[in-house]
């Protein structure tokens, strides 16, 4: 989806937008006597477009001065009288690329096919891709040669003419990376009294005229929804801005989850009671409905495009009560719980006793072994590609899924494909980046990609009229907890004890003390049964040359049905999905290749 665009009429530059989107205020465009902002987004504040917007190319305008990017979620072109800058914030949801030949840009977007029609592909970005489900948004490859990706907290500087001058990184918490305090950082209370302030401070940035909120009837999109509520009771918006949106299951164990929802929503209306609470039922979705859809028509390969009906369903309802703004709880896993890979940087520091101890207890915790503990935290952050290699020669027994983790080549990917387009080295590039020298600061760097994978939400948004946003996610929600020591985050038994101590005077009883909620794996399961025949006759059936090139089909197909009969886990299925996403991909864009192909008259 292009949201807007910039090229040059030989040496001048043309910035231009989408109507349609500003008209919905997706898009903003300001000027000034300096120069002019046009920003997919938005910067600040949702409620406050323009004067965020205003703010960046005032910020941005004065030269010499090493502006920090302010927090949002928003892609801008800046068009000043000496240079251009391109920039997103550190989240990345909104894309931005720009197509580069000989040192000099000829034009940016936010849409990669449209740099691209007509472009090689670059085979490069596949291997790239299919490492693993963090893999895409972090790497500057895209697929077309050519067509380069703005990445998550850069600023890319041109001269007016479209010359290369610079790449850099400028983190929103720069000012905020502090190192992990020692035993006498914030006790648990201050903890959770920080997690408090930066949640409501980020749920606040991300309120529209009219919100609606996804609620689960689980610990973190019922805070998010509550934090939504007291706001709009304190008088800060109309009451009846408030949308609850659920999807409700009539059977099957996903139908457990509705006592919980029920209580959320109950809490929820006593804040705001003119809140408007939408059930939407979702018996009839499965994961894969209208894959052809969903995974075909994006503008790169979306890894989770088989998760897209159930959202889809949702941002449906949202957008027909005119939705400006969806919350989600998505990232509160990884981000407001304790930080299981800090036991590597005591390993790595020789507190082994120590390690040990807290090893432990988080086993203990988990109900796991200690041995399983040490393997996950401190072993494989250590030697990933190792030992997930040794872990597929102990589980694969004979089954293509068996043992596959998020960097070892899938069976069905092409040993010679592999290595001539350096399948390693984006599995080496991958390890590093989800674990790093400091894998207890890379977790949250890693969370931001695998917790939101919402290329959905921007393909709708011309649609929806909206965004989906992640509070969870807020650089200063993330600055706050990664400054925290385990000792002020962990508590045995009880996941995310900061978040439900920062939460207690709001959360319902019940969801305050669960701790275990049921997962989407009953909609995969029913999405394989339905579509597992139409999957696998999809992939026989493929005819874009880089498919056989790529992958062994009949391989991949007896992984569709081994994941139908339960074999594998989410790691393995993952790279599954995505495969079959870049399938179906290629397919959908070798099919418009064609009808755009010129026909020539017989003789």
């Amino acid at each position: 989806m292009e949201a807007l665009r910039l090229d040059w009429a030989g040496s001048t530059p043309t910035l231009s937008a989408a109507g349609a989107m500003a008209e919905q205020g997706l898009v903003t465009t300001v000027s000034s006597q300096d120069g002019t902002a046009v920003v997919a987004g938005w910067v600040g504040s949702v409620r406050d477009r323009m004067a965020g917007a205003r703010r960046l190319l005032d910020d941005f305008g004065r030269r010499g001065v090493a502006s920090r990017l302010p927090t949002g979620d928003y892609a801008a072109v800046l068009v000043y009288r000496d240079r251009i800058l391109l920039m997103r914030d550190e989240q990345a949801r909104i894309p931005l690329f720009f197509k580069e030949s000989g040192g000099r840009v000829s034009a940016v977007s936010t849409s990669a096919r449209r740099l691209g029609a007509g472009a090689e592909l670059e085979r490069r970005y596949f291997c790239r891709y299919l490492t693993g489900n963090t893999a895409q948004p972090h790497s500057e490859l895209t697929p077309f040669a050519g067509v380069h990706r703005i990445l998550g907290g850069e600023v890319v500087e041109l001269s007016v003419t479209g010359q290369m001058r610079g790449r850099v990184p400028r983190h929103v918490r720069e000012a905020e990376d502090l190192s992990v305090p020692g035993a006498d950082g914030p006790c648990f209370s201050g903890a959770a009294k920080d997690l408090r302030l930066a949640l409501e401070n980020a749920v606040g940035r991300r309120m529209g005229r009219t919100t609606a909120c996804h609620v689960s009837g689980g610990t973190d999109s019922t805070s998010v929804a509550l934090l939504a509520a007291r706001l709009l009771a304190a008088g800060q918006e109309r009451p009846g801005d408030l949308v609850l949106l659920a999807g409700r299951f009539g059977r099957g164990e996903l139908a457990e989850e509705q006592p919980y929802l029920d209580e959320a929503m109950e809490a929820i209306g006593r804040l705001v009671p003119a809140a408007h609470p939408m059930m939407i039922d979702v018996d009839d979705v499965a994961d894969f409905d209208d894959f052809r859809h969903h995974a075909g028509d994006a503008d790169e390969p979306h890894v989770h495009a088989f998760r897209a009906p159930f959202w889809s369903r949702l941002h449906a309802a949202a957008a027909e009560l005119g939705c400006d703004a969806l919350l989600t709880g998505c990232g509160a896993d990884p981000i407001a719980d304790a930080n299981p890979l800090h036991l590597h940087r005591l390993a790595r520091a020789g507190h082994l006793r120590q390690m040990t101890k807290q090893a432990r207890a988080w086993a203990t915790g988990g109900e796991r072994g200690l041995r399983d503990v040490v393997s996950a935290c401190v072993v494989q952050p250590t030697l990933p590609l190792a030992a997930e290699r040794l872990t597929a020669l102990v589980r694969r027994r004979g089954t293509v899924l068996g043992g596959l983790g998020n960097f070892t080549r899938p069976r069905w990917l092409r040993s010679g494909f592999a290595r001539a387009h350096g399948y390693r080295e984006a599995s080496v590039a991958e390890s590093r980046f989800v674990f790093g020298r400091r894998p207890e600061q890379s977790l949250y760097d890693a969370a931001n990609y695998i917790a939101a994978p919402d290329p959905l939400s921007w393909r709708r948004a011309r649609q929806d009229g909206f965004f989906l946003s992640h509070p969870f996610l807020d650089p200063e929600v993330v600055a706050t907890m990664r400054r925290l020591p385990a000792e002020a985050t962990f508590r045995p038994g009880r996941p995310k004890a900061v978040l439900r101590e920062a939460m207690a005077d709001l959360l319902p009883p019940r969801i305050l003390g669960r701790t275990v909620k049921v997962p989407f794996d009953e909609l995969y399961a029913r999405g394989l049964r339905t579509h597992g025949d139409e999957l696998v006759d999809l992939c026989r059936s493929a005819r874009h040359p880089l498919i056989a090139e790529m992958f062994d089909v009949e391989t991949l197909c007896r992984a569709v049905r081994e994941a139908q009969l339960g074999v594998g886990d989410s790691y393995s299925w993952d790279r599954m999905n995505s495969s079959l996403a870049l399938v179906v991909w290629l397919e959908q864009s070798d099919q418009r290749s064609r009808t755009l192909m010129p026909i020539t008259a017989g003789p």
